[in-house]
């Protein structure tokens, strides 16, 4: 048995880049679960003091250690933020906004200076009519905030098995405002 940190330390020392990312943004993030709101299983420090010792893989887990961002709220959006990482576009993640209504809204991604939103959509998570008509009352609420002109919405799928495209589509509309 092990400690958390050194649970997630051995995935990310072992793991690709995207693998380590998806483990450090899970670990470090705080979770609803069934209503409850639960604290992260590791804190940033705690993280970086356990890849802080010369092992395998330990370097190179501590330059991805970097990347992560406890406000993903899923792998798809991870990957999503990397993909654009890479791509060497960089949005804020899960930024607050509110309506003209006055309804708090986090975005996935939010490129403020263009006015647009990326949203990453999981079908685990809007699987059901309910969560489905949820997401379109949100969506429409999105696009009632000041800062946003345009919403870009993109499926899991497109974001693991189709990147390239996801980064081009964003970077189209980044360059025709």
């Amino acid at each position: 048995m092990t400690t958390p940190a050194r649970t997630v330390g051995d995935l990310m020392r072992r793991g690709t880049r995207e693998e380590a990312v998806v483990t450090a943004d899970s670990a470090l993030a705080h979770r609803t679960v069934r209503g409850v709101r639960r604290a992260p299983l590791v804190h940033g420090d705690q993280l970086a003091a356990e890849l802080a010792p010369r092992r395998p893989g330990a370097a190179r887990a501590r330059a991805w250690l970097s990347l992560a961002d406890p406000a993903a709220g899923s792998p798809a959006e991870t990957i999503a933020r990397l993909r654009m990482h890479d791509a060497d576009l960089h949005p804020e993640s899960q930024p607050l906004l509110r309506s003209r209504a006055g309804r708090a809204l986090r975005p996935d991604f939010l490129f403020r200076g263009a006015g647009l939103a990326v949203e990453i959509e999981g079908y685990a998570f809007h699987g059901t009519r309910r969560a489905h008509e949820r997401d379109v009352d949100r969506y429409n609420a999105l696009t009632d905030c000041r800062e946003i002109r345009r919403v870009l919405r993109f499926t899991a799928t497109d974001v693991f098995h189709h990147p390239d495209r996801v980064v081009a589509t964003i970077r189209g509309a980044l360059e025709r405002g």
